[in-house]
């Protein structure tokens, strides 16, 4: 029998019900703004649907062609409930969702398991939703692909570099990483303070802080990595709850982001 993390924020986050979640997914595939880059990695904020939504559709809609050619997700996310000082692996062999059970990739998972800030603790995972809200995105927009899932926690921008430059593969390989941005600030405080964070993403900076992004620490790491392979950011949508479904006194702020080959 597989040992797989069954969703922990079904009917929570996003519906529980496969059709539905299906419908919803596809729903804001198809409102998302199209754009054209053919992204190495992505940030995708992780609130409920309703809120944050429609600012990721506009990253997940980039996978759409790469159909078949992405074989590989490496998933990094904040954890906010159970604290690691490093990376943390799951320990199962597999996660499901309302759409059906995405396989790990074990040989990778075991690619990285002996660095120092790599741990399994399959308890920072189990109800986690940072890396759970992703994966209807994906398997609707890639069909098959193997996972790496990551639980960061206060990891070192070098060490989770470290983790990426092992599992960063050629275009098998997408790399995504799950963060929320402002939190609950009033609409026109947050809205400044996710435009300097978003300037900082694009300008490359590695010094970002949790109050600006909740997933600042596998943020950090994901732009080493790119000044290091030379990739080139792009800013898809920024927005925050007061644009989507929530009041405008406290807001949480939501940024889509694809990183390119340099042409």
């Amino acid at each position: 029998m597989m040992n797989r993390r069954p969703p922990a924020v079904a009917g929570l986050f996003y519906p529980a019900e496969a059709n539905i979640l299906n419908r919803d997914v596809k729903h804001y595939l198809a409102e998302a703004q199209a754009f054209t880059y053919r992204p190495k990695a992505i940030i995708c904020p992780h609130a409920g649907y309703i809120y944050s939504a429609p600012i990721a559709a506009s990253a997940y809609r980039l996978l759409e062609p790469l159909r078949g050619q992405i074989s590989r997700v490496v998933l990094l996310g904040p954890v906010h409930r159970v604290w690691v000082n490093g990376l943390a692996l799951p320990g199962v062999e597999a996660f499901e969702t309302p759409l059906g059970t995405i396989s790990l990739d074990r040989e990778a998972m075991a690619a990285i398991a002996d660095l120092p800030q790599v741990e399994t603790l399959t308890a920072a995972h189990a109800q986690e939703h940072s890396l759970e809200v992703q994966l209807p995105f994906l398997q609707e927009t890639l069909g098959t692909f193997r996972l790496v899932p990551l639980a960061v926690g206060g990891a070192t921008a070098e060490e989770v570099a470290e983790v990426l430059e092992r599992l960063w593969g050629g275009d098998e390989t997408l790399i995504v990483v799950s963060s929320d941005l402002s939190h609950y600030l009033p609409y026109q405080a947050g809205s400044n303070v996710d435009k300097a964070t978003a300037r900082a993403i694009l300008d490359m900076r590695t010094d970002l802080v949790g109050e600006q992004a909740c997933g600042a620490h596998p943020i950090n790491g994901l732009l080493l990595a790119a000044k290091h392979h030379g990739l080139r950011p792009h800013l898809l949508d920024l927005r925050n709850s007061g644009d989507t479904a929530g009041d405008r006194d406290r807001v949480v702020g939501y940024g889509a982001f694809a990183f390119t080959e340099a042409q």
